[in-house]
């Protein structure tokens, strides 16, 4: 099998982009496996794009692993820059499986997309069963074994726990990043974010990413993170969350939305041959 793809990248973030809106790409879950191994092509997550006759396309995110993920913030803006490159537009609607998502160019590779409202609840996130989601009191440990409890739950289109520490650079994230994603509280697994707060709008992030591990940059994690900011009084309503790769814009507006504004890549063409 051989076949033309696109590769794109926010903050580093990349992916794998199939365009299935005229000929139909069908892959299994070992060639997903494959295209993302980084001894083959590599990336972070891999995105179909196809045809939907109420907005400009219908998106399929597919994590390293070959595990499907619900919402992708990077993979959207990266879409909507592709589609508006493609049809001379600066407002791209796109569907997915979490609901409709509005994107914005605003300058040349600059791309703000409205995430929708995050969800809470502990059924939501889901949790395995009833807690406070604004304090899951889950014990992690920093490589000093100095005992750190706490994790804020967020549901933005997928899973998301975000402990808020003193140093993030004190905790190993390839340790505790698989132990909290596969943690008997979330059944359908997590992401991990890893936060410390600077400044009531700017706050550090090292993020774990369910099925693709540690990442450059992960939106719905941003989002996430710029949400468990406010719900623990430590952020405003507009926040930066910086990435060792770069920063995204986070605002919440009044409806409670979510809009998250940041750089994405120049398109590659690439060919794939399976």
């Amino acid at each position: 099998m051989e076949f033309r793809a696109f590769k794109m990248d926010g903050l580093g973030n990349d992916f794998i982009i199939i365009d299935n809106r005229e000929k139909i790409i069908n892959l299994t879950k070992d060639q997903i496996i494959k295209i993302c191994d980084r001894n083959f092509i590599g990336c972070d997550q891999l995105i179909f794009i196809k045809k939907n006759q109420n907005s400009d396309g219908y998106l399929e995110f597919f994590n390293s692993d070959g595990g499907k993920a619900g919402a992708c913030g990077n993979g959207t803006r990266c879409v909507a820059d592709f589609i508006a490159k493609e049809k001379n537009k600066k407002i791209v609607n796109l569907t997915t499986s979490s609901g409709n998502l509005k994107s914005e160019i605003i300058g040349e590779n600059i791309v703000s997309t409205e995430m929708g409202q995050p969800k809470t609840k502990w059924s939501e996130i889901p949790l395995s069963k009833e807690l406070n989601t604004i304090n899951l009191n889950i014990k992690i440990f920093d490589k000093f074994k100095k005992e750190f409890q706490g994790g804020t739950a967020v549901n933005i289109g997928n899973p998301h726990v975000v402990f808020f520490l003193p140093n993030i650079d004190n905790f190993d994230i390839k340790k505790i990043g698989p132990e909290i994603e596969n943690h008997n509280l979330f059944p359908e697994k997590t992401n991990v974010t890893l936060a410390k707060v600077i400044s009531k709008n700017l706050i550090k992030v090292n993020v774990w990413e369910r099925g693709a591990g540690n990442t450059k940059a992960c939106g719905t994690a941003a989002c996430a993170t710029a949400v468990a900011g406010k719900l623990n009084d430590l952020t405003d309503q507009k926040v930066d969350i910086e990435f060792a790769t770069g920063k995204l814009f986070v605002k919440i507006d009044e409806k409670n939305s979510i809009h998250m504004k940041g750089p994405v890549s120049k398109i590659d063409t690439i060919n794939v041959k399976l």
